[in-house]
């Protein structure tokens, strides 16, 4: 989990030849970094803590969500995300507005990762040497590889979601790119904002590239959280 001190940071430090340093627990990619797993719970809460933020799931009386049509869960937020039970640490936090997010991100020295960038590191294993199961160069079809094994999902058994980085790691070491939990991206059209990976509440095909969805970016609820990308250059 990344500490306190990576959220509140408002700019990454240099290094010589004017490159930034990689941020704590990232992965790096062609041109940028992104965080190994799902920013938790106990980075967004200092995150908050810090600028005095409360989340608009907090300000409204709860996050959401789906039974039969997305309804409001008194109390649910990413401190409580299932309302019955503070959340620990080591959870994604969920309940986040794409805002909320992007806002996050930028304090961190970074912003959130574009759908290019999410394909790129999700789907295509870009690592010289990867582990047994993954080729170098191979686009997969699941950020797990060939099939969806080791992704949470319903189909797995999940009826909630699990401690960010429990997984097995996927395609370029990354947790969570299918799976867990939904997570905003940065491209945005009008009033919605794309998300990426599905989560424990859907199949298979929500894990997938083509699986994608655009959501209110103003919207939040138990389903969705994000990760940081950053630049690796200045």
């Amino acid at each position: 989990m990344r500490g306190a001190i990576i959220a509140l940071v408002a700019a990454l430090p240099a290094v010589a030849g004017g490159a930034a340093a990689a941020p704590a627990d990232t992965v790096a990619i062609d041109g940028f970094w992104l965080d190994r797993t799902e920013v938790t719970i106990g980075a967004f809460r200092a995150f908050a803590a810090a600028s005095g933020l409360r989340t608009a799931a907090e300000r409204d009386g709860g996050g959401f969500e789906y039974a039969a049509g997305f309804q409001r869960r008194p109390g649910w937020s990413y401190l409580r995300p299932y309302g019955d039970a503070d959340g620990a640490d080591d959870e994604p936090a969920v309940h986040i507005s794409w805002s909320e997010a992007q806002s996050f991100c930028v304090a961190s020295g970074g912003r959130l990762p574009t759908a290019a960038e999410w394909r790129q590191a999700a789907y295509t294993e870009s690592r010289d040497t990867p582990p047994a199961g993954f080729k170098s160069g191979q686009t997969y079809a699941y950020s797990s590889g060939d099939s969806p094994a080791g992704l949470w999902l319903r189909s797995a058994g999940a009826t909630r979601h699990r401690v960010a980085g429990s997984g097995p790691a996927g395609i370029n070491g990354l947790h969570d790119m299918g799976g867990n939990v939904w997570e905003w991206l940065a491209d945005r059209r009008g009033d919605d904002a794309l998300t990426a990976g599905g989560s424990w509440w859907y199949g298979e095909s929500q894990s997938k590239a083509d699986g994608m969805q655009w959501k209110p970016a103003a919207f939040y609820a138990v389903y969705v959280g994000f990760r940081c990308a950053y630049d690796a250059a200045r």
